[in-house]
C-alpha cells in the first residue's frame, strides 16, 4: 500500500526549516549583531591583519611558528641550540657554526619580515582607500604568500642546517631540554 502525499503539503513541509535559514547564518542578520566581531578595537592598528606582536616578530626575524615541522620532529633550532650550547656540550666549531647558521637566518628572515610588512601595509591602504581591485588583490595577496613560503622555509632550513651540525646524541639532549622526550 503506497501512501500519497500532496506535493504542496510536501514541499511546506520539505522547505519550512530552510526559511529563517539565511537570518543569523554564516555571521549575517540579527543574530551577528546581537555579539560583537573579535576584531573591536583592531581597526586602530596600523595595519589591520597584523597585531603588534606579529609586526614585531617579522621585523626581528623571529620563528612565528613556521619551522614547528621541523622543531617538534628532531630538527633543533639555531636559538635555542646556541642558548643550550652548555648543556649540549657544542663544540668551538659547532658553537660557530651555530652562530652562523643563525645570524644568516636572521638577517634573511629580516628581510622577508619588513618585505612582508611593506605589501601588506599597501594592501590595507588599498582598502583603507576603497582602491581595491582584482589585479591589486590578486598581485598583493600573491606576493605576501610568496614571501610568507620563503620566510618559512628560511627558517626550516636553518633547522635542518641545524640538525646536519649536531650529533645523534646532543640532537636527543636537545629533545629533552626542549621538553619533547622523556627525561
Amino acid at each position: 500500500m503506497s501512501i500519497r502525499i500532496p506535493l504542496a503539503a510536501f514541499l511546506l513541509t520539505a522547505l519550512l526549516p530552510l526559511a529563517g535559514w539565511g537570518q543569523g547564518h554564516h555571521g549575517h542578520g540579527q543574530a551577528a549583531a546581537a555579539s560583537p566581531s573579535p576584531y573591536v578595537g583592531q581597526q586602530a592598528r596600523d595595519i589591520k591583519a597584523l597585531a603588534p606582536e606579529q609586526v614585531a616578530a617579522l621585523l626581528d626575524g623571529g620563528g612565528m611558528g613556521y619551522a614547528k615541522a621541523a622543531e617538534l620532529n628532531h630538527y633543533p633550532g639555531p636559538r635555542h641550540v646556541i642558548d643550550l650550547a652548555e648543556h649540549l656540550q657544542l663544540s668551538e666549531t659547532q658553537r660557530a657554526r651555530a652562530e652562523a647558521v643563525f645570524a644568516a637566518m636572521q638577517t634573511r628572515a629580516r628581510e622577508l619580515g619588513a618585505d612582508i610588512l611593506r605589501h601588506e601595509r599597501e594592501l590595507d591602504a588599498a582598502f583603507g582607500a576603497s582602491a581595491i581591485d582584482d589585479q591589486t588583490l590578486e598581485r598583493l595577496t600573491a606576493r605576501i604568500a610568496t614571501l610568507e613560503g620563503e620566510l618559512r622555509v628560511t627558517h626550516l632550513r636553518a633547522h635542518r642546517d641545524m640538525r646536519a651540525l649536531l650529533t645523534p646524541a646532543q640532537v636527543s639532549a636537545y629533545d629533552r631540554l626542549r621538553g619533547y622526550a622523556a627525561p
